[in-house]
């Protein structure tokens, strides 16, 4: 006899009843809701052959069959290439000064091994959320005088802050947060009368964005679980 004939065999009482079983434990562990499980059961019973038997359970484990694990948590989104990210060669720019002014440093440039700043009486920032970066571990080096330099990285990058307050202070709250496998130290010393130094760790846009997008799917799923369960009531 030929596979292909094995879908037209008769099947027994015992044949439905296994099947029965299956659809009875599927209920039981949640992967059939009751509307789903009566209609293959009422199937099940009116089956004559094994190719009638065969569709409704193609979907459900057998027994002992081992099952795949599956997380009930979110797993966390892969984090950057940072050997992408850790060029080497020289910085876009490597000092800055801001006298009764500012400057900035964001977007696409490459943050150079020792970066310089000084600020009186205005204010810098330093951003490193889209920066590359000339080695593995970079230094800023901030001067504020009646003045405030802002830094801002990336989640995942290490900080160690080293600077001196006169009056004045280097931010350490983001100081001690373990860094990624291969992602930069970035080390900030300097000096501050009458100033500040400030570290952030904060997102870019796009990540912002992504995130909250994340979020709505979430929240739309678990909106979409609630009405098929007071369905189920």
């Amino acid at each position: 006899m030929t596979d292909d004939a094995v879908p037209d065999l008769r099947a027994s009482d015992a044949d439905r009843e296994k099947v029965a079983d299956i659809l009875r434990d599927a209920l039981a562990e949640g992967r059939l809701d009751m509307e789903e499980f009566e209609e293959r059961l009422d199937a099940t019973y009116k089956a004559r052959t094994y190719g009638e038997l065969a569709p409704i359970t193609r979907d459900l484990p057998a027994a002992g069959v081992t099952v795949p694990a599956v997380s009930l948590t979110k797993d966390p989104a892969a984090g950057p290439d940072w050997s992408g990210r850790i060029t080497g060669g020289e910085g876009s720019s490597t000092w800055a000064v801001a006298v009764m002014s500012g400057f900035q440093r964001k977007g696409h440039w490459t943050m150079p091994r020792r970066f310089t700043c000084f600020a009186f009486w205005g204010g810098g920032e330093i951003d490193l959320r889209e920066a590359n970066f000339a080695d593995r571990e970079v230094e800023i080096n901030a001067i504020a005088i009646m003045g405030g330099v802002d830094v801002i990285v990336p989640p995942g990058v290490e900080v160690v802050v080293r600077g001196i307050g006169i009056m004045g202070g280097f931010d350490h709250r983001e100081e001690g947060v373990p860094g990624e496998p291969g992602a930069p130290r970035v080390i900030v010393t300097g000096f501050a009368l009458w100033g500040g130094v400030g570290v952030q760790r904060k997102l870019t846009r796009a990540e912002k964005l992504r995130v909250r997008e994340e979020r709505r799917q979430e929240k739309l799923e678990r909106r979409a679980g609630r009405r098929e369960l007071d369905g189920e009531r």
